[in-house]
Order: C-alpha cells, then sequence, then structure tokens
C-alpha cells in the first residue's frame, strides 16, 4: 500500500529537475500522474516514460502555466481523462536574475508570470474541484530567498514570498472545506540549474549551510510526499524550510 494509492496529482514544471523527482516519487506511493511543461519535449516524454513503468497513470500536458485560459483548459482535460485531482503541486518556475538598478521591466514580468501568475492560475482552476471532493492538497514551490530575500534576485525572491502569501491565503480560505494549502522553502538544491554554478560558488554556499552540503532532488519530493499524503492531515499554512538549516 502507497501512502498516495489511487490520488491523482498535478505537477507542473516536471519535465526535469525538482518536479520530476516529485512526479516520481508520488508515482511510487500509488498516486496517477498528470504533469505539465511549455512542451512535451524528449525530457518529458522520457519522465512520462519513467512514471509509466512504476504502473500507474501519467500523461504529459504541453501547457503554458502563466496563461489563465492556457491553465483552465488543461485543468478540465486532465479532470476529464482521470476523474479526480486530489494534489496540486505548483512547481513550474524560472530565473532571470540581476540587480534592481539593471533589471528590466521583461525581466520582472516574465519571473513574476512563470513563478507566481502560474500558481494562481493553477490554484483558481482546481478550487472548484476540490471543495466539490471536500479534499485536497495544494503544494507552492517556494524558496529560502522568498523568505530572506538576495541580492540580484528581487523578482524572484518577490515570486517566491509570493507564493507562501498565496499558500496562507488559500489555507484560511479553504481549510473548512477539507483542502490544505503549504509551501516548501527548499535552500540549495543540487538541481540542472543550480549544476552551471562554479564549484568554487558551490563550495561558498556549503560553507553558508550548517549541514555543509547542497540538498537533492529528492530531499524536496520527501517534504512534498508527507504534505500531499495524509500524514499531514492537519497541517496547512505552513512553510516547511528544506535547506540544510541554511534559514533558520
Amino acid at each position: 500500500m502507497g501512502l498516495l494509492d489511487g490520488k491523482v496529482a498535478i505537477v507542473t514544471g516536471a519535465a526535469r529537475g525538482i518536479g520530476k523527482a516529485i512526479a516520481l516519487k508520488f508515482a511510487q506511493e500509488g498516486a496517477n500522474i498528470a504533469f505539465t511543461d511549455l512542451s512535451i519535449d524528449d525530457n518529458a516524454l522520457e519522465t512520462e516514460k519513467e512514471i509509466a513503468a512504476l504502473g500507474v497513470k501519467v500523461k504529459g500536458y504541453a501547457s503554458n502555466a502563466a496563461d489563465f485560459e492556457d491553465t483552465h483548459k488543461v485543468v478540465e482535460q486532465i479532470h476529464k481523462d482521470f476523474g479526480r485531482i486530489d494534489i496540486l503541486v505548483n512547481n513550474a518556475g524560472i530565473t532571470r536574475d540581476g540587480l534592481m538598478m539593471r533589471m528590466t521591466e521583461q525581466q520582472w514580468d516574465m519571473v513574476i508570470n512563470v513563478n507566481l501568475k502560474s500558481a494562481f492560475n493553477f490554484v483558481h482552476a482546481v478550487t472548484p474541484i476540490m471543495m466539490r471532493q471536500k479534499t485536497g492538497s495544494i503544494i507552492n514551490m517556494s524558496s529560502v530567498v522568498g523568505v530572506s530575500g538576495n541580492a540580484g534576485q528581487a523578482n524572484y525572491s518577490a515570486s517566491k514570498a509570493g507564493m507562501i502569501g498565496l499558500a496562507k491565503s488559500i489555507a484560511k480560505e479553504l481549510g473548512s472545506r477539507g483542502v490544505r494549502a503549504n509551501a516548501i522553502a527548499p535552500g540549495f538544491i543540487i538541481t540542472e540549474m543550480t549544476g552551471q554554478l562554479s564549484d568554487e560558488v558551490k563550495a561558498k554556499w556549503a560553507e553558508t549551510i550548517p549541514m555543509r552540503r547542497g540538498g537533492t532532488p529528492e530531499d524536496v519530493a520527501n517534504t512534498a510526499l508527507y504534505l500531499a499524503s495524509d500524514l499531514s492531515a492537519y497541517v496547512t499554512g505552513q512553510v516547511v524550510h528544506v535547506c540544510g538549516g541554511m534559514n533558520m
């Protein structure tokens, strides 16, 4: 028996990295998986194949998470294909770093739209479904910089702080309907995105972390599993830091 047997999860931006790790972890615990990405490319097809091999139902959907109408259409299709929606993980995200005085309006808008507006779009689309079911778990992928801020990442930090405020507000609005909402704030996680950093930068990061290492996508996926499952049935409106003690 898996912790998520028979449940249906939507994971956005799941073709690679943390999103993929979460989708795989959920599938290992018996969840059927609908995942979205901007396009269903080779990475996405490989993810679909790996999840299918675990014996659950899976389908990847090409969707622009930052587009309101597109998101509503894809959620409608997922609901039709899978019959219910129990879990939503808002994981789609990008960075466009730059110091405030040099940051362009386009860099700001792009990050806010892909990271924060996409979460609003998906929450807006799944809320009526989860309310009718009287059950649901919404997980927003935030970041330690959404709590502490970071020089050169005003747009990213603002978007990730917004994910926390969004989760807390949903938790207050929908708690009485059996729908929970929480946020995960990962620290320095070793992914393709961070893998491009120099060894020197990585070593410097490690010095600021009490556990003296970066985290893995699996570390984040394990926390997402807890928040998606009934193990956290009385946990809502919380921010769980997965950062090796970087933020306390």
